[in-house]
């Protein structure tokens, strides 16, 4: 259980990256449709650029701190809650359930033809 909640916080953290690039992105566009205007708001401007700046430093260490846990997790190196083994395991076991499903519906199909004849 405590994989999941770990994925489940890792999810969350790149989504809170994601709106916080979205978040960037409006900065910039404030930023863009200020400069475009004849007299522009030197405090705005201001707030907008301190604020796209400290939006991207976050952006990037956060990026940063995900890239050095997938390069745990690939390289395997130890790490807390790495669960790729056991669901890589369990999608090869499920794969072969449905393989041998397959091949008893394929028995039972025989079986019910030799039946009928």
């Amino acid at each position: 259980m405590a994989t999941y909640s770990l994925a489940n916080e890792r999810l969350r953290a790149l989504e809170d990256i994601e709106r916080e690039i979205g978040a960037i992105l409006q900065n910039a566009g404030t930023v863009i449709l200020e400069l475009s205007k004849e007299k522009t708001n030197e405090r705005l401007l201001d707030r907008q650029a301190a604020a796209f700046t400290a939006s991207v430093q976050h952006v990037e260490a956060e990026l940063s701190a995900q890239i050095r846990y997938l390069t745990q997790v690939a390289t395997g190196q130890p790490h807390e809650g790495s669960s790729y083994s056991s669901r890589k395991d369990c999608q090869m076991a499920l794969k072969r359930v449905d393989y041998a499903r397959l091949k008893l519906s394929d028995v039972a199909r025989t079986c019910e033809q030799m039946l009928e004849s």
